[in-house]
């Protein structure tokens, strides 16, 4: 049984800029995946990491989603309302957010962050 998945923020960005770090099999898996989403929150946190200088990006990750055959999971009342119920395992709002919409929609999380294990969520790590 195919299932749909979410990108952790770290996957949407090396996906575009450091491929190397997402195993064959992951990749493999989004190629064949029917549904592929990532979150506005992780645009917006990346936005903001760069807005801080803590980020450098080469281009706009808009035209990398743009690109892309990644479907736009929109931040809303009912993901934010999710994400305040879940325990707090992990303490990054942006985090917090993927893991609400990913349970909430019945996605499988693409991550590296081990954390998020720990949430009653099912997850794929590259």
């Amino acid at each position: 049984m195919k299932a749909d998945y979410l990108l952790d923020t770290h996957i949407l960005l090396w996906l575009d800029s450091d491929v190397r770090r997402v195993s064959t099999s992951v990749i493999e898996t989004i190629d064949r995946a029917d549904q592929v989403y990532y979150s506005a929150a992780s645009v917006w946190e990346l936005s903001i990491k760069q807005s801080l200088g803590k980020l450098r990006l080469t281009k706009p990750i808009s035209g990398f989603v743009e690109n892309s055959r990644f479907l736009e999971l929109p931040v809303t009342t009912r993901y934010a309302e999710a994400a305040a119920k879940l325990p707090m395992h992990h303490r990054d709002p942006f985090d917090r957010m993927l893991v609400a919409q990913a349970g909430t929609e019945g996605l499988v999380l693409i991550t590296a962050d081990e954390r998020l294990s720990a949430y009653d969520l099912k997850t794929l790590r590259v």
